[in-house]
């Protein structure tokens, strides 16, 4: 499973940038989306290959203008303070995450959005191995330390019933304040790419031993393989929601487990 979801991935990158070329206008070229369409339009994002083990990709443009409007509709007013998972397994508030979230309800406009997810890992990742999409502001001050998406008590998170542990990861950013600044998200053992074309979206300032650090740039994407070809977390892919010095952003979350969750956990379409 990992080692074909990886080959996937890469095999149909090019196929992905050659798509996005193919297509004019970007976001103004889409369709708006509401509850009510039944047509799910895709934009044409193009993907940037960060690092290939592990495997870190970045989506350009992979969100579109209506869709994080959207997100933010309908979310409006739900958000909580982010809890974290103690080694026990035990739910609670932590200073290390210090954010809001919230999980965002599955209407035609999320579901559009998890096709997109599903299509870019191939077409053995089953819907229903999906959590829910999960939404994060964060104001000034607020930040996530550093951690790993995959759980490291596979008893108290990862068992068969729940699905496993998370096979992948996309953290994309919804809106950022126009005043940002900080709020970056940050790896620190994947190696900083190089050519200077990269600065348009990492924080090129950044010392190369601290790894590469993701600018918050609305509509824009991550994309990581949380688990080595066993099964087990990959320690290489710890992160951090760096602090936000001066405005907010919300990011959106969206992980992809080993195996299916039920249907208790994923909530029904609406």
């Amino acid at each position: 499973m990992m080692s074909s979801l990886k080959s996937l991935l890469l095999l149909t990158l090019a196929a992905v940038t050659a798509s996005a070329h193919s297509h004019h206008g970007g976001d103004d070229a889409q369709k708006p989306l509401s509850p009510g369409d039944d047509v799910c339009q895709h934009p044409a994002y193009q993907s940037h290959i960060v690092s290939k083990s592990p495997l870190v990709i970045y989506l350009e443009n992979f969100l579109t203008k209506e869709e994080r409007a959207h997100l933010q509709e309908v979310t409006e007013d739900t958000f909580t303070h982010s809890a974290v998972a103690d080694s026990s397994g035990a739910q609670g508030l932590r200073q290390t995450r210090t954010s809001q979230s919230t999980n965002v309800p599955r209407d035609a406009v999320v579901r559009c959005v998890e096709e997109r997810a599903l299509l870019f890992q191939g077409f053995d990742v089953a819907r229903a191995q999906l959590e829910p999409v999960q939404l994060v502001k964060y104001g000034a001050g607020e930040r996530y330390h550093f951690h790993t998406d995959w759980y490291t008590n596979a008893a108290a998170h990862a068992t068969a019933a729940l699905g496993g542990n998370r096979l992948s990861s996309f953290f994309a950013y919804v809106a950022a304040s126009d005043d940002v600044t900080g709020g970056g998200t940050n790896f620190p053992a994947v190696r900083a790419p190089r050519d200077p074309r990269w600065c348009a979206f990492v924080d090129c300032d950044e010392p190369w031993d601290s790894g590469v650090t993701f600018r918050p740039l609305v509509g824009n994407a991550v994309f990581w393989q949380n688990l080595l070809e066993d099964g087990t977390g990959d320690q290489r892919t710890l992160h951090a929601g760096l602090p936000v010095t001066n405005g907010s952003k919300i990011g959106m979350n969206i992980w992809t487990r080993q195996g299916p969750l039920s249907d208790d956990i994923r909530g029904p379409d609406v």
